[in-house]
């Protein structure tokens, strides 16, 4: 009519339900046409990724994609160069005969401080009496955490090592090496039988000093870390331990540390406010 005002004409929708906006893997904006099947619009770069995800994964590395693993993913890169070197070693080893005694480099490496404890059994004693008192100091941290502070981590997770260790060491009961030195104030206390494999107190040491580090006491896990080391090179000296034993222990004490952790989140109680019923839910 004559008199009504004149109807602007609404703009068009940059993209309607049959031509979707959509980017490719690069990041730019398409504008090519679409296809439709059954009423649904698929782009040609959605087809294209289709079509990627069938493939096999590395069909799509590009040369990009692999200097962008080794300049940020160096790491395991380097341990997959350490797989390629020792499996060379390996396969070209002479294996020791059964009728020889294990080689072990931790026992080449330390047979200088070996002759020294040999030849001195009063230092050998010593030494003995102070890995000792480390490993009460060890036992009393964990137990503290576990009877004053209330914080059980610490304690469950020497619970599962040990009975691991004990699972494993009477599993396969290494033969006791040729020149151990013993001592009367060793831990355990007595010169009795021992499991070799795995180290318990390089676990034991591990479990604490993790726990310390948790709790910010820096100074302190730094202390028995060291501490730990030393008790380390004094079991090699000694022939008390394989170097797998100590390795394993350190892999050891992380792992049930670990799992201590796991442990106790899987038994939190749910907060009071995710269980209580209120009282709307009686009417609804």
């Amino acid at each position: 009519m004559d008199g009504a005002p004149a109807v602007l004409p609404l703009p068009l929708p940059l993209h309607n339900n049959n031509t979707p906006s959509s980017c490719t893997l690069n990041k730019r904006h398409t504008t090519t046409g679409t296809k439709t099947n059954g009423g649904v619009g698929v782009t040609r770069d959605m087809l294209v990724k289709k079509e990627k995800e069938k493939r096999a994964s590395f069909m799509t590395w590009t040369a990009e994609d692999l200097a962008h693993v080794a300049k940020f993913h160096w790491v395991p890169c380097l341990f997959a160069m350490g797989l390629l070197f020792f499996m060379g070693v390996e396969y070209t080893l002479l294996m020791v005969p059964s009728s020889s005694e294990p080689f072990d480099l931790g026992f080449v490496a330390t047979r200088s401080l070996h002759r020294v404890l040999s030849a001195s059994p009063e230092l050998n004693t010593f030494l003995a009496f102070l890995n000792t008192v480390f490993v009460g100091m060890q036992t009393t941290y964990i137990l503290w955490t576990w009877l004053i502070e209330g914080r059980p981590r610490a304690t469950i997770s020497a619970l599962f090592m040990f009975t691991c260790r004990g699972i494993l060491g009477y599993s396969t009961q290494l033969p006791l090496p040729q020149g151990f030195l013993g001592s009367g104030v060793d831990f355990p206390v007595g010169n009795v039988s021992f499991f070799l494999f795995y180290s318990g107190h390089v676990a034991g040491s591990v479990i604490a000093s993790l726990d310390m580090r948790r709790m910010q006491r820096f100074e302190l896990a730094r202390t028995f870390d060291v501490l730990n080391i030393l008790q380390a090179v004094r079991l090699l000296g000694t022939r008390g331990h394989y170097t797998i034993d100590l390795a394993v222990g350190v892999g050891a004490g992380i792992l049930f540390d670990s799992l201590a952790g796991k442990y106790e989140e899987s038994k939190k109680i749910p907060p009071i406010a995710a269980t209580t019923i209120t009282k709307d839910a009686f009417f609804t």
